[in-house]
């Protein structure tokens, strides 16, 4: 069983950065590929970013590209979304989540272990 906690969600003005974390329980977090999901309200959850076991591959969506970067560290059970140049639709409730495989995947139901959310909000 793996517990996620995200943190770092908060309100930024367009154009601001923030860093969210999430932090993982257990001692196997190398054998989990991590991703990062966000849900505006009415909207279904999307693929946002994504990262392999040993950081070897990440991807980012189209839609974020050039502004959002994935990261993990592996000694602290932790990964990293770090986000800049933010923008109004940017605001969205942001999920980490892991999947028991090397290699992440885009799907959500890809994913067995699920954070409970941090909430982006972006105003313009």
């Amino acid at each position: 069983q793996v517990q996620l906690v995200e943190s770092g969600g908060g309100l930024v003005q367009a154009g601001g950065s923030l860093r969210l974390s999430c932090a993982a329980s257990g001692r196997t977090f190398s054998s989990y590929a991590m991703g990062w999901f966000r849900q505006a309200p009415g909207k279904e959850r999307e693929f946002v970013v994504g990262i392999s076991g040993s950081s070897a591959s990440t991807y980012v969506a189209n839609d974020v590209k050039g502004r959002f970067t994935i990261s993990r560290d592996n000694a602290k059970n932790t990964v990293y979304l770090q986000m800049n140049s933010l923008k109004p639709e940017d605001t969205a409730v942001y999920y980490c989540a892991a999947r028991r495989s090397q290699l992440f995947t885009r799907s959500s139901s890809g994913y067995d272990y699920w954070g409970q959310g941090t909430q982006v909000t972006v105003s313009s």
